[in-house]
This record gives C-alpha cells, sequence and structure tokens, in this order.
C-alpha cells in the first residue's frame, strides 16, 4: 500500500487508483488543542473489473467499538479486495468520541445529526461537512456500522426504509437476523445520502465499548454476502449462509412503570407474545416485585441492561411484523 495521501473534493476513482490497487487517504478534520492533528484514515479497495462503490463505516458514534473492529478484521483478513467494484473503508469517523470514550464530539454534539454539516463549523458539524462533501460523491450504496447506546444491546439487525428499493434490496444481500423498516433520522449520515440519490443502510449489534464476537463475526459475514449480492465478489464456502430474515415494520418500547432494580426473564432475539412477563422490576429493600409485561407480539431486538432503572426508562425494544 502507498503512503497516504490527502483525499480531495474532486477526487475520481478511475484515474487515481489502479485496477485491483488498494490506497489510503487521508481527509484533514482539526486539531487537539495540544496541536495533536487529527485525519480520518480512508481506504479505497478498487476492483479489476468495474461495478459499484461501496462505503463501508464505522465509530460514527466514538465509543460503538464493534464497527471499528468489525471493518479492522475484514482489513486484517483481507476481505475488502472486490472482484468488481470498488470498497471505500472507513473504520473510524469520529476520533475525537473515540479517544475520549465518548458518543459525541468534545463539543457536545453527535456527528451523525449533524450531516451536511458546514466547513467551518462545530466538531461534530466539519466531520460531517467532510464526508458530505469528499466521500458520499464517491459511493453507489453505503453500510454503516452501530451499536446500541449506554446499556443497551442491540440484537444483530439491518435498518432501512422499505419505500427505498435500493436500501431493501441492500438489506435482503445482507441477510441478517432482522430487517427493520427505520425511517432515516434528520440530519444523519443515511438521511444526507438520501437527499444526494445514495443507499446507505445501517448495521446495529452488541452495545457500546464492548466486543461482542457473535456480533462481529455477524456483520463480517453479511457483509461478504451483501458484496456477494452487489456482484463485487464471488460467493465461497468461507462465507456463512445467510438467515431467512424476519421483515418487521415497526418497533415500540416497552418502558419502565415504576423505578427500581430491573431483571429481564428474556433473551435478545427471543420472540414474545402479548401479556408474556419480560422481566420484573424489584426495589433494593424487597417491598415490592412488580412484573414488566408485553403489550405486542414480536421479536425482541434490543435489551436494556442496567439493573438500576427509573419510571420511564426504556428495558426492550420489540420489533413488530
Amino acid at each position: 500500500m502507498s503512503d497516504p495521501v490527502e483525499i480531495t473534493d474532486d477526487l475520481d476513482i478511475k484515474k487515481e487508483i489502479e485496477r485491483g490497487e488498494v490506497k489510503e487517504y487521508i481527509l484533514h478534520i482539526a486539531k487537539l488543542p495540544t496541536g495533536s492533528i487529527i485525519n480520518l484514515h480512508i481506504y479505497i479497495y478498487r476492483g479489476k473489473k468495474n461495478g459499484p462503490v461501496l462505503l463501508i463505516s464505522g465509530g460514527l458514534h466514538g465509543d460503538e467499538v464493534n464497527g471499528i473492529e468489525i471493518i479492522r478484521r475484514m482489513m486484517r483478513q483481507e476481505l475488502l479486495q472486490p472482484v468488481a467494484g470498488t470498497v471505500i473503508a472507513i473504520p473510524l469517523l469520529n476520533i475525537y468520541g473515540f479517544l475520549n470514550f465518548n458518543r459525541e464530539l468534545p463539543d457536545g454534539k453527535d456527528a451523525n445529526r449533524s450531516f451536511p454539516g458546514v466547513k467551518n463549523g462545530s466538531l461534530a458539524s466539519r466531520v460531517a461537512y467532510n464526508v458530505t462533501r469528499k466521500i458520499l460523491p464517491l459511493i453507489d450504496y453505503g453500510l454503516d456500522f452501530h451499536t446500541g447506546g449506554g446499556n443497551r444491546s442491540n440484537y444483530p439487525q439491518i435498518r432501512c426504509e422499505f419505500e427505498d428499493e435500493n436500501s431493501l434490496m441492500l438489506a435482503k444481500g445482507f441477510a441478517p437476523p432482522f430487517i427493520i423498516n427505520s425511517p432515516a433520522i434528520p440530519n444523519s449520515l443515511r438521511n444526507e445520502a438520501k437527499y444526494t440519490g445514495k443507499s446507505i443502510i445501517v448495521f446495529e449489534g452488541g452495545q457500546s465499548l464492548r466486543f461482542d464476537e457473535p456480533v462481529i463475526e455477524e456483520a463480517i459475514n453479511g457483509t461478504q454476502r451483501l458484496m456477494v449480492s452487489l456482484g463485487m465478489i464471488p460467493d465461497n464456502e468461507n462465507i456463512k449462509p445467510g438467515w431467512d430474515s424476519n421483515i418487521l415494520t415497526r418497533t415500540t418500547w416497552v418502558r419502565a412503570e415504576n423505578a427500581g432494580l430491573f431483571r429481564h426473564h428474556m433473551q435478545n432475539g427471543d420472540y414474545i407474545k402479548p401479556d408474556e412477563q419480560l422481566g420484573i422490576i424489584t426495589d433494593p429493600f424487597n417491598r415490592y416485585e412488580l412484573p414488566v409485561i408485553s403489550p405486542v407480539e414480536g421479536y425482541i431486538i434490543g435489551l436494556n441492561y442496567s439493573p438500576v432503572i427509573n419510571a420511564g426508562d426504556a428495558l426492550v425494544h420489540v420489533g413488530v411484523k
């Protein structure tokens, strides 16, 4: 791999990168108060044949380390070099948050709520601006890796808009356990891609600040299945078969009606029925024990693992067909 060079607004992949070549670029964002320069590292893998350009990104929320590790392993195992088309891999989008074990940047803002960004705006806005101006114009499709926030863990799932045929096509190519209809959040990377006519899907799995091995392996296999479906790589026996994905049209949170200590009785991915007990809430002094009951039929796609909860806290995330 050649020495990294700074990416430009008018990068032409076909002119600057030879067929079958891997090239590293840097995208300058800003400096730390110490004067240390913060650059995004971007790896572009061009295949020997023409095909789609696929963005694979992680770490947009700095504490969501699963996505960073997923891309790092795929780079390490040389799984990102396509036969046809191009892969643009950005393992870590939010370096500031990563350094501070935090979802946000030092300005307290969420990079994934800051698109399309402003060139001379806040740190979050500058990250968003650079990705919008220099990365999104290059791609056809995208896959953005995320985890649950705080103490919440998500079961492996793809979120996309069902009305967008390309997004649904990408989700089915990934073939995860669950595909969830999820409108793009305003000012998010996915929403900005939508405005520019590009389709990005979101993988959710695991929780922040923790590696989840089954989730990481599922994401790696799903990414390979997606690349197969796009004609970027041939299928092979090392790629695990996909799931017969459950298609979920909406989601709802079961919330705590009382404060106390929460113990769940179900597991992530479980099928549940209306009026089924999902767990109990007790108090530290053994004065009450209250059941948490499911109001709907569906599948558990996320769990709050925090034992100490307040009234109104989200406990169990349920996907409904």
